[in-house]
């Protein structure tokens, strides 16, 4: 399912225009990425948590030319499916 397929499902069930599910959707994902960016957790009961986790600093391998490189530590978005969520895909 692709963003354009959820829009019609979401519409389809909410009887809410596919112009204005976009723009609620839109919406959604920007906010989700603002909190998440400035370090904060967003969590929806049932559904999953968003969040960051940081990474730290390795070394690895080039696969071309199997030289080492050292790769940066960094900060990653994360999914954490909530429980009713893993029990309807389980």
């Amino acid at each position: 399912m692709n963003k354009s397929d959820l829009v019609r499902a979401i519409a389809a069930k909410s009887n809410v225009t596919q112009r204005d599910c976009e723009v609620m959707l839109k919406t959604f994902t920007d906010s989700v990425m603002e909190a998440v960016a400035k370090g904060e957790k967003v969590s929806l009961v049932g559904f999953g948590s968003f969040g960051v986790v940081s990474r730290k600093a390795r070394s690895g391998r080039n696969p071309a030319t199997g030289q080492k490189i050292k790769i940066p530590a960094k900060k990653v978005p994360k999914f954490t499916a909530g429980k009713e969520f893993r029990d309807k895909v389980g």
